[in-house]
């Protein structure tokens, strides 16, 4: 229930109070008195047309602004944890996005290394076989057609045009080719040609030995000597 309080009694008893004192003061304050008199009167009627004020509106008003507000503190709270959270997703899934990225890169990577040594590899046992069955009898000189003979059955046709693009490059199919500046020799241009030793003893004068030891260097350092020729067309070297 509402409390209010009533302003109607306390203003009847204060006419009453006035015209009690009126009377007590005298005749002699008759003017007086009946001013007092209609004052009082004046009041009390007044007092009795104020409506009855209700005392709980402005708490309760108070309470609903309040709760008002912590239901807007609420509701935005709400949002921002949500809108953290989903800050927080999108973070974690671009991380997990970018580790599998990396992951990927690093299988692919280490697949294409395996590949390109199993390649090597082959191209190693099938440079082998050829040599073994590439024994050619030695002669005190080599047209250039017999020593393209010779490469074309030693490297494979697989691998012979580029092989053959980097030896006229390098020494046109001469097999004693000497780079005057460096010292460079032969088909492959050994540098210096010594290292060819490892091929046979008979370096110097034996295309085959040369070419021999330029297929292994190639498949070594480059894959085969299409890798090889790729290097040298981008860098004019090998």
């Amino acid at each position: 229930m509402t409390a209010r309080i009533s302003v109607r009694g306390f203003a009847v008893a204060s006419a009453t109070a006035v015209t009690t004192v009126g009377a007590v003061v005298g005749v002699a304050a008759g003017a007086d008195q009946g001013q007092a008199s209609g004052d009082a009167e004046a009041t009390a009627a007044e007092a009795t047309l104020l409506e009855d004020i209700p005392a709980g509106s402005q708490t309760h008003a108070q309470t609903a602004a309040l709760t008002q507000q912590a239901d807007a503190a609420s509701s935005a709270a709400d949002a921002e944890a949500r809108k953290s959270a989903e800050e927080a997703a999108r973070k974690q899934a671009a991380k997990d996005a970018a580790a599998k990225a990396e992951k990927a890169k690093k299988d692919a990577a280490a697949e294409a290394a395996a590949k390109k040594a199993a390649e090597r590899d082959k191209l190693k046992t099938a440079a082998s076989r050829s040599s073994d069955r590439t024994d050619f009898a030695q002669k005190g000189s080599y047209t250039t057609a017999e020593v393209q003979s010779m490469a074309k059955q030693i490297v494979g046709a697989g691998q012979y045009q580029c092989f053959s693009e980097i030896v006229s490059r390098e020494s046109g199919w001469n097999y004693k080719a000497t780079n005057a500046s460096s010292g460079a020799y032969g088909l492959v241009q050994a540098l210096p040609g010594s290292k060819m030793a490892s091929a046979g003893a008979d370096w110097r004068t034996n295309p085959a030995t040369q070419i021999k030891w330029g297929l292994n260097y190639m498949n070594d350092r480059y894959g085969s000597p299409c890798g090889a020729w790729d290097f040298w067309q981008a860098n004019n070297w090998y």
